[in-house]
């Protein structure tokens, strides 16, 4: 059967459609016109705190464990498994420099306890850099994941980072600040401290670091770090140490490793 149109009615019926057909376009077409792409949310760019700058050593705790290299034998405060006792009796850091291992006690697991400064730069824009004077290390904080090979172990290994943000009360606005989560692994054997404590290639080191203010108007790094080694220690091994703002590097002064 063939339906016939009056002519208001065909002008209803092509008005329609054309209302629906620019509906459908629309849309895409505004994508296409939006210009760029939106700039890609970078760790830098989305950091709840500013950890960079030079940061000096501010010790306030095992002040004779830092500062000095401690005795052979002297670990009695740390949980460390009969293993870990024999291979820091057998302490011997005149071998460690004839096997060009003086770095030993400058690995992850221990260089914030390292007497010194700290350099905190943005290495690119997902990648935190850290450098240290005292055995001029340098250790890299990586946002995102980690690549499916982790490569050769090193003295600084490799370590993932994540900005970890207050979580507010219900109804509440968001906090301001916050504090960096880091995780490091596929590290090279080393020592926790001077004296041949060792920790070994199947450590995890995680790295809590917070800023606070000083009452003189400075500001306090703090750095809670947890050492969990199932071979070497029989509890999570933390620490925390504690660094001060400068104003500039003035006053950095790389020294290499050494064993005593």
């Amino acid at each position: 059967m063939k339906i016939v149109l009056a002519s208001s009615q065909r002008n209803l019926v092509i008005a329609s459609l054309a209302v629906v057909i620019s509906l459908l376009v629309e849309p895409h077409a505004a994508g296409q016109n939006r210009g760029a792409p939106p700039t890609a949310v970078t760790a830098k760019a989305t950091a709840p705190i500013d950890l960079t700058g030079y940061w000096v050593a501010f010790v306030t705790e095992d002040w004779r464990m830092r500062m000095m290299t401690p005795p052979k034998g002297d670990y009695q405060s740390l949980p460390l498994t009969p293993e870990a006792r024999k291979v820091a009796d057998a302490w011997d850091p005149a071998a460690d420099e004839r096997s060009g291992n003086e770095c030993k006690a400058y690995g992850a697991a221990a260089i914030m306890r390292v007497p010194g400064r700290l350099n905190l730069t943005w290495q690119d824009d997902n990648t935190l850099r850290v450098d240290t004077d005292a055995g001029m290390q340098t250790r890299l904080f990586h946002f995102g994941p980690p690549p499916a090979s982790p490569g050769q172990r090193t003295w600084q290994g490799y370590s993932t980072a994540e900005w970890a943000r207050p979580v507010p009360a219900r109804g509440a606005t968001l906090p301001m600040g916050g504090s960096l989560k880091v995780v490091t692994t596929n590290m090279r054997p080393g020592y926790l401290r001077k004296n041949g404590v060792p920790y070994s290639e199947s450590t995890v080191v995680t790295d809590y670091f917070d800023v606070a203010p000083l009452p003189d108007g400075g500001r306090l790094l703090l750095v809670t770090t947890v050492v969990e080694d199932p071979r070497y220690l029989q509890l999570p091994f933390i620490v925390s140490s504690q660094f001060k703002k400068e104003s500039d590097g003035s006053k950095w002064d790389p020294t290499p490793c050494t064993a005593r």
